[in-house]
């Protein structure tokens, strides 16, 4: 299925520290939920996918600002994720939270999520977040160029039993880790 074309960035947002993001992060990913966006659409206005998560964080490594994620490989966001340098996390109001649903539980392979949602991507073409997608309606942007990924090894999960209901089959998740290169804020 086709994505919505993006639309151009329309300067309303501008660039500030990690430290001004609002919130915990256990609260504003886990419970508020984050969008992960990638792909390559500075090429091809439609090559990109995006999909809620809950799962991830914020914090320091290498000595750097990072934001981590995970994917698993049966999603259509995962190749997207993969095979680009630049991924964005992006928050938004509680009244998006059917949009996130939408997001969430429907896959990019069959519809144009975003449309469905009613939400509008965003093609960042200035400043640190050149190249990044996000979305108009979203309150924050983190943008994070990726540093690291690695794949969740079964047989290194110490509360197996537990762990292990959170899958079925051996679909693990890739944990991606970026450098946060900018946040972008209203």
């Amino acid at each position: 299925m086709k994505q919505k074309e993006l639309i151009p960035a329309d300067g309303s947002w501008y660039e500030a520290s990690i430290g001004d993001f609002p919130g915990t992060p256990s609260q504003r990913i886990g419970q508020e939920w984050m969008v992960i966006t990638a792909g390559n659409a500075a090429v091809d206005k439609t090559n990109w996918n995006a999909m809620t998560a809950s799962w991830g964080g914020l914090g320091v490594l290498w000595s750097r600002d990072v934001a981590f994620m995970f994917i698993r490989p049966s999603r259509h966001t995962f190749g997207f994720a993969d095979a680009q340098d630049l991924f964005t996390l992006s928050f938004f109001d509680k009244k998006y939270h059917h949009a996130l649903h939408i997001l969430g539980s429907e896959s990019g392979r069959d519809i144009n999520k975003a449309e469905k949602a009613g939400i509008n991507p965003v093609l960042f073409s200035g400043g640190k977040a050149a190249g990044a997608i996000g979305f108009k309606e979203a309150s924050e942007i983190i943008v994070c160029r990726k540093l690291y990924t690695h794949d969740f090894d079964p047989s290194r999960f110490l509360d197996k039993a537990s762990i292990e209901k959170a899958y079925t089959g051996t679909d693990y998740h890739r944990m991606f880790i970026g450098e946060i290169v900018t946040l972008l804020l209203r």
